[in-house]
């Protein structure tokens, strides 16, 4: 081989180590555009962390929530508008730069304290105080929200409605299968019988001690039921 075939072959060795070198040295870019978002919500006078913050993004709505010590840590998309939202607060908003080269990016946000408007409520008086006997021995006031709930958790009422709710589609097909899946079991077959059973026999015993088969009153519920059918 020839000297200036060498240097070549030198000269192109060099070449492609170097430019190896230099890509590897080269920093990836991050084309990922999502970033995790974190950060703290406190209240603008006092610094205090404010809880059950919403935090809603302009492309996928509601996102998270802060936490009780004011923290949250949500994924959101470069160059998104995040929202913060309380009840007692004045609504923020937060734009995420679309620059960023890290995958983190961190703020303090500070909401102040709203003022909340509620109608005015006129109270007048009846013209004669006869009326207000009566309407205080015969207005019907309505169940409140915990009397309702009461009423419609009672067990009797509870056991009366799903009496009389039919099965769907898919408790129906479930039934169906679970049949036909017994009889395919014992299929040519005396299925067994059960009154032979010592088992059996002892749980009907433990039940009779309990007194399962006394017959047993069932208070009358207020409770309507939307499946019972109309009169």
């Amino acid at each position: 081989m020839s000297f200036g075939a060498f240097r070549g072959i030198f000269a192109l060795f060099v070449f492609l180590l170097l430019s190896n070198h230099l890509f590897a040295q080269r920093k990836p870019q991050n084309n990922n555009p999502y970033i995790l978002f974190t950060g703290l919500v406190l209240t603008s006078d006092s610094l205090k962390p404010i809880p059950l913050v919403s935090i809603k993004s302009s492309r996928r709505g509601l996102i998270g929530y802060s936490d009780d010590n004011g923290f949250f840590d949500v994924v959101v998309r470069k160059g998104d508008t995040v929202y913060f939202v309380q009840v007692e607060k004045v609504s923020s908003s937060h734009v995420i730069p679309d620059t960023l080269s890290s995958n983190r990016y961190s703020v303090v946000k500070l909401m102040t304290q709203d003022t909340i408007h509620l109608s005015a409520i006129f109270i007048k008086a009846l013209p004669l105080k006869t009326l207000f006997n009566h309407e205080f021995v015969n207005r019907d006031i309505p169940d409140d929200p915990l009397e309702r709930a009461r009423k419609n958790l009672e067990n009797e009422a509870i056991k009366e409605e799903l009496r009389q709710r039919p099965a769907d589609a898919s408790q129906a097909q479930a039934l169906l299968a679970r049949n036909r899946a017994e009889q395919l079991y014992y299929y040519n077959q005396v299925p067994p019988q059960r009154y032979l059973s010592p088992t059996a026999w002892m749980q009907f015993f433990e039940a009779w001690k309990r007194g399962d088969f006394k017959k047993k009153t069932t208070k009358k519920s207020t409770y309507i039921s939307p499946y019972s059918p109309t009169r």
